[in-house]
């Protein structure tokens, strides 16, 4: 973990609600695709934590979406205005047990920690499979940013104004894969969870307070004892999920 002054070079709204921020800092701590970072806000106790889309030497991205006060103040912030990260916060995925053909399930704000991940599978010669699940169309975002990559990428709607109707799941059958990597909200991981064929990593949301291990606040029971998410989590292996 490492604490820095970070920059603001963008603040884009991708679809309504959901933004992109592009930071220039030092990334140095932050080491795996599904680590996370931390933010302090003006008036806020706690920091807000949100996954790592993508970084380089020098540059973070990170997506969110407006769910509260905290993240309703990041999406009037502009370029040059100075933010406190904690960076390199998480376990991450590990990529060692991908397979060949890994499929990477992102669902809603679970959609950014996969970017990532599919930008170092491709740079380790693997061939990643992306399936997307949103609400509506207009909920959709980043579908051609993992095309530009080079992936093959599915879209599911439950309304069924884009891609395939229905949900994550259905979009499942038939595929075939070596291994699943997941985010996002709980009944989603539990449905991939019931429907996977394949062992996975399944990375989950709790509330945090320090974001590092400290307060226990996030901890979670696993088939192996009480872990935390902030700290050996967020990304759990199927094998050890209770639900």
């Amino acid at each position: 973990m490492k604490q820095g002054i970070f920059t603001i070079t963008e603040n884009k709204e991708l679809a309504p609600g959901t933004f992109r921020m592009v930071l220039t800092g030092d990334t140095s701590a932050i080491t795996k695709p599904g680590q996370f970072v931390n933010i302090a806000l003006t008036g806020k106790f706690l920091r807000r934590p949100i996954s790592v889309c993508d970084w380089a030497e020098g540059s973070l991205t990170i997506l969110y979406k407006v769910v509260g006060k905290g993240t309703a103040q990041m999406g009037e912030m502009v370029p040059g205005q100075k933010l406190d990260l904690l960076t390199g916060l998480g376990n991450g995925y590990d990529l060692d047990k991908s397979g060949a053909n890994p499929l990477l399930i992102g669902g809603g704000a679970g959609v950014p920690p996969m970017y990532a991940l599919a930008r170092h599978l491709l740079s380790q010669g693997k061939k990643p499979t992306v399936i997307l699940g949103f609400n509506t169309a207009e909920e959709q975002f980043y579908q051609g940013d993992f095309e530009a990559l080079g992936v093959s990428v599915t879209v599911t709607t439950v309304d069924g104004s884009a891609g395939v109707k229905g949900f994550v799941t259905d979009a499942m059958d038939g595929m075939d894969y070596s291994y699943v990597y997941t985010c996002g909200p709980g009944p989603m991981l539990k449905a991939v969870y019931d429907r996977s064929v394949t062992s996975g990593q399944f990375s989950f949301e709790e509330r945090m307070g320090c974001g590092f291990g400290a307060c226990m606040g996030c901890t979670c029971q696993t088939k192996y004892g009480n872990k935390r998410i902030c700290r050996e989590g967020p990304v759990l292996e199927k094998e050890e999920i209770l639900w």
